[in-house]
């Protein structure tokens, strides 16, 4: 098949389009409930990795850094968010996953400022995997603009617009929604 140049705004859908279409076949991730929510970010991402590289005009790759390379053009890192866990109480500590501002962090903020670094992708991207409720209990909201905020403001990472996809009526009685949201981390030069 032939690799096309992909936009963000059709990298975000189409991950949005296979998780939906993974979570229609009632997935059972160790002994959660089925859905898509329960599964780890090694485990989605490579089902999302497989399930691209039946569409046309992708070859994707999982890789340790960055988790997911695309067609050798984008380089994508994940982080899944979920504020409760498979019983449907809140989750502890759910959030860091996105907002330690560190470089090394395995956060979200830590996977932009090593994707900033990082040569050899012509675009980077940084990849939220969001669950919420419908309507939700707990909106992300607050920490998708704090994850923005501190990402541009506080740390200086050169972020580009938010760009989302919603899927919503998922298996999984907890995670009901599933929010894709990715943001390119832009260069200050032209490479």
């Amino acid at each position: 098949m032939p690799v096309i140049e992909l936009e963000l705004q059709d990298l975000v859908r189409d991950i949005a389009d296979v998780l939906k279409e993974f979570d229609r076949e009632s997935p059972v991730h160790k002994d959660f409930q089925p859905g898509i929510g329960p599964f780890g970010e090694p485990q989605l991402v490579k089902e999302i990795a497989n399930r691209l590289n039946l569409k046309r005009g992708y070859q994707t790759v999982t890789r340790r850094t960055p988790d997911l390379d695309v067609n050798g053009f984008w380089a994508v890192e994940f982080k899944i968010v979920r504020p409760f866990g498979d019983n449907g109480t809140p989750a502890e500590n759910w959030s860091v996953n996105m907002l330690h501002p560190y470089s090394g962090n395995t956060s979200l903020i830590g996977d932009a400022i090593k994707l900033e670094a990082m040569n050899g992708f012509y675009r980077r991207c940084v990849f939220m995997i969001g669950y919420e409720h419908e309507p939700p209990k707990i909106s992300l909201d607050p920490l998708v603009k704090s994850f923005e905020l501190i990402s541009r403001e506080t740390i200086g990472i050169h972020l580009g617009n938010r760009v989302e996809e919603i899927r919503d009526h998922l298996v999984h009685p907890v995670h009901q929604k599933v929010r894709c949201i990715g943001w390119e981390i832009l260069r200050s030069k032209t490479p």
